[in-house]
Formats: structure tokens, C-alpha cells, sequence
């Protein structure tokens, strides 16, 4: 697409069970903070079965626009489905901007529909801006393992694409319905279907592992531990920690690499990306793999007996200490309190 032809800056709320998923109002923060630089609309575009609730929501949330496709072909995700629908959507009204949760299923579906609109796709991100000499989104992800932190800028080609990791911005905050136009207004509704016979997958049978309990990304309070602590008993220091505060258990690769937790429990790079209110570091060196994981929580407070370890550049308070000594003691002072 001729980039002097696209305007304005889209993100796609995913919907599940007609709900959306907080990925997709955290969206809208990066999509604002582009639209705003761009002195372009933010359209939210919401692809489901009976969504239009999730459609006011985005307008809730800071949509200037909604883009609707609703019919049942679309209750469950399938490439298929949603390549099309979207595909034929940016055909249309041809936007600068498109913005994608780094989910499993936006993972799936950002590459399909870049290759089908032939433009390019940053993934991963970490950080989105304007570039102020271009004008081109600048994305921001982290590159050579970790090592550091790449700028993609994609000038040639429409729309300009990525996938942006759940847990790096935050939800923004609700409007109260008063100030909402009414919804006819601002929600488009696309009669959009795709042919049942085009899609080639279905779904069998949904089984729900017990790791799907382990809600890092939305825990507000998060006790996390690193090679640190010395041997995989010694987390039931962290979980005791965890459940005094009401919080989640989180973990460095080097403690799943080694067998010590589940992956799911990963925070980094190569894990999830969160951004709680209270972040504990115990034991945790502080690898740029791991903040790029963490550096979004509001207090960071780290726990390590090396009182040159990284993690303190970035720490709020910290504790220099042994962490089997100094847990047991925080846990008592909260009791007492």
C-alpha cells in the first residue's frame, strides 16, 4: 500500500467466549501514544461471536472508533477466519498503523496477514514511538538473545505491523459512559463472513491445563526467584513470601533450565512479560534478559547477597542479604502487621 494513501492507527482487541482479553485494552495505551503522536484516530477492531459489548468496551477504554465483525465462524480463532476477516478489513480502509498482541494467537495471525498485505511484521516488541525525523513507528524488541535492544523502523511499506508483548503497557483507564458518543456513532459494523468450507481447522476439544491457573500477567504482586537461591527446595521460600502478600510465584530461565519450576513460572525474555504493582527479585542477578521481563513493574525490590548484582540498578529498595535469612523475616514483620 501507497503510505501516503494510510492513515490512522488500528489495534486488535482478541475477544474469547465473547469477552476481551485484557491484552487487547492494553493495546490501546501503545495505540494511543502513536495516534496522539501521529495526530491520527485510534481504531479498535473487534473480530467475534456476539462482541458487541467487548466493541462498547474499546470506546470505554479510549477507542475513537470501533471496527466490528461479528458472526459465528469467528467464536472460536481460527487462522482461517481471521486472516480473511482482517486481511479484507485493511484492504478497505487501509490504516498507517496495525498492532497485534504477542499472544499465541496473535503470533499466529500477524505473520498471515502481513504476507497476505505484503508489508512487514516487528515482533515482540517492547517498546513503540514515533521516529521524529521519518514520522515511521519506531519498534522497539529485543535482539541476539537478549543481548540488546533493537529500533525497527519499516518506511516503505502499509501498514506497518507488530506484535507487542501483553504486560508491557498498561490497561488505560475506563470512561464513564456519559462521556461516550452513542454507539451508532462510533462502532462500525462489516458484514464480513468467511466460507465455512475455507476453513481447514476445527476445533476438537478444549482441555484446560492446571498451568493456565499461573496468571503471572495480571498478578499485581509477584515473588520471583533466580539461580540466587541455591537448590529448587529452597522455593518454598518464594511461595511462602507469595502467599503472605496474596501474590504469584514467578522465576528466571536459569530455574526452569535447570528443572527447578515449570516454565510457566518463567518472567524474561524467553518468558512472560508482566508488570505488577510489587516485584520481588530473590536471588535474581538481574540479566537484561530478565528485566526486559520486569522493568515495568511499578516497585521493584530485590533480594541478593551481591551488592554489585544488576538487579539493583534497577531496584526501587533494596535488601543486600542472604534471602533465606531475610524472607523468614519479612514474612514475620507482615504477619505482625
Amino acid at each position: 500500500m501507497n503510505p501516503t494513501e494510510c492513515k490512522n492507527v488500528w489495534i486488535l482487541i482478541e475477544t474469547e467466549h465473547g469477552c476481551a482479553k485484557s491484552s487487547g485494552y492494553e493495546l490501546l495505551s501503545a495505540g494511543r501514544l502513536l495516534a496522539d503522536k501521529s495526530g491520527e484516530e485510534l481504531v479498535a477492531v473487534v473480530i467475534g461471536s456476539r462482541v458487541t459489548e467487548a466493541a462498547m468496551q474499546a470506546g470505554r477504554y479510549g477507542a475513537d472508533r470501533v471496527i466490528l465483525a461479528d458472526g459465528p465462524e469467528y467464536e472460536i480463532y481460527s487462522t482461517d477466519a481471521f486472516a480473511g476477516c482482517l486481511t479484507a478489513l485493511v484492504e478497505k480502509y487501509r490504516p498507517s498503523v496495525l498492532l497485534l498482541s504477542a499472544t499465541n494467537n496473535g503470533r499466529d495471525l500477524g505473520p498471515r496477514v502481513a504476507c497476505r498485505l505484503k508489508t512487514g511484521l516487528t515482533a515482540d516488541c517492547t517498546s513503540l514511538d514515533i521516529d521524529g525525523e521519518s514520522g515511521n513507528v519506531a519498534w522497539t524488541r529485543p535482539a541476539f538473545g537478549g543481548n540488546l535492544m533493537a529500533t525497527i523502523l519499516c518506511p516503505d511499506h502499509r501498514p506497518q505491523m507488530g506484535t507487542i508483548r501483553p504486560g508491557v503497557y498498561k490497561k488505560p483507564p475506563e470512561r464513564p459512559d456519559t462521556s461516550l458518543p452513542s454507539p451508532d456513532s462510533f462502532i462500525i459494523r462489516e458484514d464480513i463472513h468467511i466460507d465455512m468450507c475455507k476453513i481447514h481447522t476445527k476445533l476438537v476439544e478444549q482441555i484446560h491445563e492446571a498451568a493456565q491457573a499461573i496468571n503471572l500477567s495480571g498478578a499485581q504482586i509477584i515473588v520471583s526467584g533466580g539461580r540466587g537461591i541455591g537448590k529448587p527446595e529452597n522455593f518454598s521460600y518464594i511461595q511462602e513470601l507469595a502467599d503472605t502478600l496474596g501474590g504469584a510465584v514467578g522465576a528466571s530461565r536459569a530455574c526452569v533450565d535447570a528443572g527447578w519450576i515449570s516454565h510457566t513460572h518463567q518472567i524474561g525474555q524467553t518468558g512472560k512479560t508482566v508488570a505488577p504493582k510489587l516485584y520481588i527479585a530473590c536471588g535474581i542477578s538481574g540479566a537484561i534478559q530478565h528485566l526486559a521481563g520486569m522493568s515495568g513493574s511499578d516497585y521493584i525490590v530485590a533480594i541478593n547477597k551481591d551488592p554489585d548484582a544488576p538487579i539493583f540498578e534497577v531496584a526501587d529498595y533494596g535488601i543486600v542479604g542472604d534471602l533465606l535469612e531475610v524472607i523468614p523475616e519479612l514474612i514475620k514483620d507482615l504477619i505482625e502487621k
